[in-house]
């Protein structure tokens, strides 16, 4: 039995910055999280100990008071941040107990300590793309990323600027990780006026390079796949109408020939304007990555705008 949505608890990551704002408006603009809990949670980096060891020393001891006075304020400047974020969480429509907020002193790294706490009973984590850091990533934030790739428990959103709508764009084969990535759907969103487009790509064509052919489908094999992607749909479709969406929701597209499935994710979702793509940690593939299979990977590495939920 799926657990309602009183049920969830949410942990999203928050520094404070530009893009911890938009998850913050992503969630705060999707009804059906009104009912979760919701921990902000900060990894608070500070000052090394070491560097405040030499306040021991006189020669320095000014120099550490004011280096501790600037990491006071930095966690005051969080701390206002966070309150800010609750508000407008409280203004959307989250309960005043449903919204909590914590500061954790880092022990072992960013990252680390933030899936060390997302193991203590939360059903999803919200990110933002990039953070405050000192230095910019070209696409993905480092410590988001390795969130996504260590996080391999729990479904991660990782949100972008765009706001929500009502549009999802699911992709579906008839792996594990696809049939959870729908029943997520359908769990957080079932009952409510989403549009669903389950997606599903098929491989092939007459120009791949012969040393990688076989990863790719032949005609007679693709025509075969093609037969097969129904069965795939109408799987989906069933869990969502059992969830409480009705048929006219959800629409299906099948796109086959393609050399590349997360390029055909990534096209469809631009031309057909969705603001969210759900996708399986790993689908079918006959090369399995370790922690992040290479459709979800490639997806969120180019896709920068928009949200993924890449769900286990």
């Amino acid at each position: 039995m799926m657990k309602t949505q009183f049920q969830q608890k949410i942990l999203l990551t928050f520094d404070g910055s530009e893009h911890a704002f938009h998850a913050i408006n992503y969630i705060s603009g999707l009804t059906p999280f009104h009912k979760m809990k919701i921990v902000l949670f900060n990894v608070f980096s500070g000052i090394p100990e070491a560097y405040l060891d030499l306040g021991k020393d006189p020669q320095f001891s000014r120099s550490a008071r004011e280096v501790r006075a600037w990491e006071m304020q930095q966690k005051k400047e969080i701390q206002n941040a966070m309150e800010n974020a609750k508000q407008k969480l409280l203004h959307s429509g989250f309960s005043s107990d449903a919204v909590s907020m914590r500061i954790h002193n880092k022990k072992e790294g960013i990252a680390r300590d933030i899936v060390k706490e997302a193991e203590n009973g939360y059903n999803a984590v919200i990110i933002g793309r990039r953070g405050m850091g000192t230095y910019k990533e070209v696409i993905v934030g480092s410590v988001a990323k390795k969130i996504v790739e260590k996080v391999t428990f729990l479904p991660v959103l990782m949100i972008g600027e765009i706001p929500p709508d009502n549009k999802f764009l699911v992709a579906v084969d008839n792996s594990e990780n696809a049939i959870r990535a729908v029943d997520y759907v359908a769990q957080i969103l079932g009952g409510f006026e989403f549009k669903i487009n389950l997606f599903h790509v098929i491989r092939g064509g007459q120009s791949i390079h012969s040393g990688i052919a076989h990863l790719f489908f032949s005609k007679e094999s693709l025509e075969e796949a093609e037969a097969g992607a129904k069965a795939v749909f109408d799987n989906a479709k069933r869990r969502l109408e059992d969830a409480g969406f009705a048929p006219g929701q959800i629409t299906t597209k099948l796109v086959s020939g393609v050399p590349s499935r997360a390029e055909a994710i990534i096209k469809e979702a631009r031309e057909g304007d969705y603001g969210t793509i759900v996708l399986g940690r790993r689908g079918l593939s006959k090369v399995q990555e370790f922690l992040l299979g290479r459709v979800s990977n490639k997806v969120i590495s180019i896709i920068r705008r928009r949200a993924v939920w890449v769900v286990t």
